[in-house]
């Protein structure tokens, strides 16, 4: 099986313009919640928090610019909705004091308490080998069906050549067994934008199933490669609480040189039952022809290619005694340059999946004609709309406002 990341770039020659439609669907009743996130002592924002509503697997996340979204359904009258991150205090809200108001919530800073006596191993590469030994006992072994939003963009320097969003339904196989997860677009809508001065059109292949791929913890022989530990150099870094746990925070580098780079980066374990909660990482780029050939399926021929930074972060969320995936962030930034031409352009490429409901009852696999593959092109299969009810009571991501200003722009571009 091809590993993940060599499914997440296509190119190809400009050939296609695409406009925006509208769509609409039913709703029901729902409140929302809808506010910033700041720093008590320093009043900066607080980007990519956890907003959830406690017992239930409904949630959402803050975006850049601390802003979030949160809608419930009123048949579940839930109390409270509570706000996490890492470093900061969990802390709880009542729903009723937010409906319908633009408010600013301040979280405070959480100091690591230690017990009096801690024990740490002494080997950092032993925690990280407890936690995949406990991924059965910390993680489902039963199939959930989830929902997700899923955002991807695309930039040419400072300005978006594409930003595309969904709903999407998620069959989240067991932790355990062969079974892959399965994505299906259930709504969603683009907009996109190419210059005529532009010679090269640059595709995200793989969209949502590529977030999905990129559960460490499911795909250990995928994503970072932590099937076989080997591969990575672990050392301990510090201590940080996350949603009131303590956790071990691990650095990972690579201990050997394989055809394929690996990965420098995070992992965050809890202590009390070795879960793991949080991963951050990057491509090693040292090696730049090597892990050009990662990325690259498909480009025109006199085309150099380079990344330039990649950026990953995988986050989990506890209920129930089990641990979940709750939010997937790539972030990725290359230059191109063509052989004896005046060519040279920057691009950035961001998508994120943020899981806004999860359930357990009533669970039937997608139809294969109904799955979304990690061959395909987002951009492509995405149904567009400009209608402003859309989303209805689905829980989304905030657009940044250089996002929201994007989308304006390039839907009203497509009009002209």
């Amino acid at each position: 099986m091809k590993t993940f990341n060599k499914n997440l770039l296509r190119f190809g020659m400009l050939f296609l313009l695409f406009a925006a439609y509208g769509a609409t669907m039913a709703q029901t009743s729902f409140v929302t919640v809808t506010g910033t996130l700041k720093d008590a002592k320093t009043n900066e924002k607080i980007n990519y928090a956890a907003i959830t509503v406690p017992g239930t697997g409904i949630g959402t996340v803050s975006n850049s610019d601390g802003d979030f979204t949160l809608k419930v359904n009123s048949s579940l009258n839930a109390g409270y909705f509570e706000i996490s991150h890492l470093g900061y205090a969990t802390t709880r809200f009542k729903i009723s004091e937010a409906v319908d108001k633009e408010k600013t919530y301040y979280l405070d800073v959480q100091p690591v308490k230690l017990q009096e006596i801690s024990v740490i191993p002494k080997d950092a590469r032993e925690i990280v080998d407890m936690a995949i030994q406990n991924l059965k006992k910390n993680y489902s072994q039963v199939p959930n069906m989830m929902t997700g939003f899923y955002r991807e963009s695309i930039r040419q320097r400072r300005t978006y050549l594409s930003v595309s969003e969904a709903v999407v339904d998620i069959y989240k196989a067991p932790y355990s067994g062969l079974q892959n997860d399965k994505v299906k677009i259930f709504r969603g809508r683009k907009a996109t934008n190419v210059k005529r001065a532009d010679t090269l059109m640059v595709q995200l292949q793989g969209g949502p199933q590529i977030s999905m791929l990129l559960d460490i913890v499911k795909n250990t022989n995928l994503s970072i490669a932590l099937d076989n530990l080997d591969n990575y150099h672990f050392e301990f870094a510090s201590i940080v609480n996350i949603d009131n746990k303590l956790n071990w925070v691990i650095n990972f580098s690579p201990e050997i040189v394989k055809e394929e780079p690996l990965y420098n980066g995070k992992l965050y374990i809890e202590q009390d039952n070795y879960a793991m909660t949080r991963a951050e990482f990057s491509l090693d780029l040292s090696d730049e022809e090597k892990a050009a050939r990662v990325f690259v399926q498909k480009k025109p021929s006199g085309l150099i290619f380079m990344p330039t930074s990649t950026g990953y972060l995988v986050t989990y969320k506890e209920q129930n005694g089990k641990f979940y995936l709750d939010y997937v962030r790539v972030d990725l930034k290359f230059r191109c340059d063509w052989k004896k031409r005046l060519f040279k352009n920057s691009y950035s490429l961001m998508s994120e999946l943020a899981i806004t409901d999860r359930r357990t009852d009533n669970i039937v696999k997608f139809a294969n004609q109904e799955v979304f593959r990690s061959n395909m092109v987002f951009t492509d299969k995405v149904q567009a709309f400009t209608d402003v009810d859309f989303w209805g009571e689905n829980n989304i991501i905030e657009p940044d406002n250089s996002i929201e200003n994007a989308i304006k722009k390039l839907s009203k571009s497509m009009k002209k």
